[in-house]
């Protein structure tokens, strides 16, 4: 199976921030802006570190998390699937899949306290 190159990723796609943080380091805690958090705007994901003393450390800790949650790994996928063209497929059977015969759809009814289906025909 041959891999192909389809995007990058770049640190320019990310945003930093910087800011103070407690823990170990006494008077150093209160001058040395060491917490690090990594966003990134395109998929919503944001990851931060404050574990260690240095901010290079808690750079990587955070990129760490960052590319291991769930919500970027999911982004990853789509985006390639829209860059090799897959993303009308996904669209088209995620659209089937919701048809009006696979869903069940409850309303609250307040007189006999309890949820009950409501036909949708």
């Amino acid at each position: 199976m041959n891999k192909q190159h389809v995007f990058s990723i770049t640190k320019d796609d990310f945003v930093f921030e910087f800011f103070r943080c407690g823990g170990k380091g006494g008077q150093k805690q209160n001058k040395t802006s060491s917490g690090v958090r990594i966003r990134h705007p395109a998929s919503g994901c944001v990851a931060e570190s404050r574990e260690e003393r240095s901010q290079h450390q808690n750079k990587i800790i955070a990129f760490r998390r960052l590319a291991g949650s769930p919500g970027f790994r999911n982004w990853i996928r789509m985006e390639v699937a829209r860059r090799v063209g897959l993303q009308e497929e996904i669209e088209l059977r995620v659209k089937q899949a919701m048809r009006d015969e696979f869903l069940k759809i409850e309303a609250w009814d307040t007189k006999d306290k309890q949820w009950k289906e409501i036909n949708h025909e």
